[in-house]
């Protein structure tokens, strides 16, 4: 955006900008139908902190850029709730379900329907909206007096600022965190060192009630919301209309309900969700029977403690015996030693289990888990499996305690216990597992992302001492690679290609990629916006890093340990020398993608196998030309790239009508252009 720009100009566009980025968020996290890529999101995001920075007072209170601030919360104010905030009965069984049926029967007068919804397991919330305007949000606490969360909230992108109406509410739901957020962050802590999250609801109540908005608003949140407090002032007179209601002012419903005549119906889909709960993307433990219309449910009344018109279904926490074999320990890149237990097969939460996390030597301690113990293991978050405890009535007689190694299981060298971690550590800069993992996390989509070059690939060039570290890469070639069993001409000059091509990769993705510690692919991309090379980065002081918005002292001394070491420099140094590109190319991608716009506000979907691209490369290359390039095929669709098997996505292009070509034409075009 130009600084010729005046305050009028700067106003309307911050009012296009406000309006079109929360409409892109609703669809990314209450819709699940995003229109816009991350690029074009960013895009727009950072031409809004332009004009907020240029014009402040143009700055909105909706505006996305106002989800976080600098400061910390000092601690959590107490907030006495409008109304009560009650738990909930629970049914095991079918027969207490129908014992609440009849309950229920005896004290309405009028008939009745049943809404069935999903019991997520997460962390109650209370929020009041004035004029459309998020203005407070509180947990439950003791259902009376719950803690003032608001800014932690404003930082969780899935719930509005503003609503789609003007109105003045209040609404209470359930803030979770999804499984792939859960096993991300915990694999990130895991390899720092630090405890673990059980499971993803203490995962979310842990990252709500923390002090700094800034690592709420990093670790992905979500929120479904139940509960529209006094409903019939807006209208809704059953539980169905106010759900329906509050997804219409743009907030996150789940959908998966069921309107239900009978017991019977309520108990089939009792049994069909815990069926498809495995695949769900958020953890549930139950589902909740409320009666629908809100007329009858003043009937049938309240107890002191619940609602009687309604009732929780709890699933049996699913749990299983199995005997100990032996324990495995494995070096992470960063030199942590993890220990995984070795078992007898055994069906858990859906699936069979051999292998369980025993996270560090500090829960072997405490458990005091020896070999051919039985133990109980479980899935935290119905994801990983892990062990709960040990069954000490089955240990055997002559049961001895389990002696910790003392050097690390791939290089032999000592492991260090480190004070301020709960994990051992294998400190040997030379050691070959770190080296392959570090290799592995190199070559990964977010860091360097080489097409071709995975784990099991890694670990075959390894074996035949064709590389030993990330430089060696960059020195293959195919006639070497064509020796290793199943690589021929083609996929040896593919593989050397791709590592070729990511030589001209930005340089958020080589610092990214260089594994300091950390450091994840986000905050690579706030270090080099604001040291554009290599050498800007690597001469930085301490003070300059961490005066960076979203850096603190931890990673900024991370990342000047990082480039003080000599190794560190010397690496740096040979990957130049090999002309990998040292700069940061997102000013010049957008310079380009305005010059090259061939595909300009078309809209574009992509399908089936492609010949000469990765789905990814192509994606960015398209949307470097000036294409939106989404994930289903609508009336608003321009273009179809169909490849080979194009499947269901090229029969609805081909009943809209929708213009459609194969790899052959946008090859030809491409090189048109």
């Amino acid at each position: 955006m130009s600084k010729a720009i005046n305050f009028e100009q700067a106003g309307k566009r911050v009012e296009e900008l406000v309006l079109t980025l929360n409409q892109y968020s609703h669809e990314y996290y209450a819709l699940d139908a995003p229109t816009v890529s991350d690029a074009e999101y960013d895009r727009l995001y950072r031409e809004l902190v332009n004009l907020e920075t240029m014009y402040p007072e143009l700055t909105k209170q909706d505006s996305p850029t106002q989800r976080v601030g600098d400061a910390l919360i000092e601690g959590f104010e107490k907030v006495e709730h409008s109304s009560q905030m009650l738990s909930l009965e629970n049914a095991f069984n079918l027969e207490e379900l129908e014992a609440f049926d009849r309950r229920v029967e005896q004290q309405a007068k009028s008939s009745h329907t049943y809404l069935s919804e999903m019991k997520i397991d997460g962390l109650a919330i209370a929020i009041k909206y004035e004029n459309g305007y998020l203005v407070q949000a509180a947990t439950r606490g003791d259902g009376r007096v719950g803690e003032d969360v608001t800014q932690n909230i404003r930082a969780i992108s899935a719930i509005p600022i503003r609503l789609r109406d003007n109105v003045t509410c209040e609404v209470r739901g359930e803030v979770y965190m999804p499984k792939g957020s859960f096993v991300k962050l915990n694999k990130e802590r895991d390899e720092e060192g630090k405890d673990i999250f059980a499971n993803p609801r203490n995962a979310a109540a842990g990252t709500l009630r923390n002090l700094n908005p800034k690592i709420t608003a990093s670790r992905n949140l979500n929120a479904f919301f139940y509960t529209l407090v006094d409903p019939e002032e807006h209208g809704a007179n059953t539980q169905k209309e106010a759900i329906e209601l509050m997804n219409a002012w743009g907030l996150h419903v789940n959908h998966e309900y069921e309107c239900i005549q009978s017991i019977d119906e309520v108990w089939a889909y009792i049994e069909k969700v815990e069926k498809e709960r495995q695949d769900l993307p958020y953890e549930i433990d139950g589902v909740v029977l409320k009666v629908n219309e809100f007329s009858v449910q003043e009937e049938v009344g309240m107890t002191v403690k619940a609602p009687r018109w309604a009732i929780a279904y709890k699933f049996k926490a699913e749990e299983a015996q199995t005997l100990l074999h032996e324990i495995e320990w494995t070096v992470g890149r960063t030199g942590v030693v993890t220990p995984t237990a070795i078992m007898d097969p055994v069906v858990v939460a859906g699936s069979t289990v051999q292998r369980a996390s025993l996270h560090n030597v500090d829960l072997i301690k405490k458990h005091d888990v020896r070999l051919g113990d039985t133990l109980v293991i479980h899935k935290a978050g119905d994801i990983i499996p892990e062990v709960l405890r040990v069954v000490l009535e089955e240990r055997p007689e002559d049961s001895q305690p389990y002696e910790i190694p003392k050097n690390c299981p791939a290089c032999g060298s000592e492991l260090t216990h480190l004070e301020d971690e709960v994990a051992l550590r294998c400190i040997n800069p030379a050691c070959p597992v770190q080296a392959q993992e570090r290799v592995i996390h190199f070559a990964s989509r977010n860091a360097m992302n080489i097409d071709g070059l995975g784990e099991q690939r890694v670990r075959q060039l390894f074996e035949a001492d064709l590389i030993s570290d990330v430089v060696d890469l960059y020195d293959l070639q195919p006639e070497a690679l064509m020796e290793l069993e199943r690589m021929g001409e083609k996929s040896s000059t593919k593989l050397v290609d791709a590592i070729e091509a990511s030589k001209e990769n930005s340089l958020e993705r080589l610092i990214f990629g260089l594994g300091i510690r950390h450091v994840g692919s986000n905050t690579a991309r706030l270090l080099v916006q604001t040291f554009p090379t290599i050498d800007e980065l690597k001469n930085a002081e301490f003070e300059e890093i961490v005066n960076i918005e979203g850096i603190g002292d931890i990673i900024a001394d991370s990342v000047v340990t990082f480039f003080d070491n000599e190794e560190a420099q010397v690496l740096i140094e040979e990957l130049k020398a090999r002309r990998l590109n040292m700069d940061y190319l997102e000013a010049e991608r957008t310079i380009a993608q305005e010059e090259t716009a061939v595909f300009a506000d078309k809209t574009i979907v992509l399908t089936g196998k492609l010949e000469n691209f990765t789905r990814n490369e192509l994606k960015t290359q398209l949307e470097l030309m000036g294409a939106k390039v989404t994930g289903s095929v609508s009336s608003n669709t321009d273009l179809l790239i169909a490849g080979e098997d194009a499947g269901s996505k090229l029969t609805k292009a081909q009943e809209l009508g929708v213009e459609i070509w194969n790899e052959e034409q946008l090859m030809e075009n491409l090189k048109e252009n």
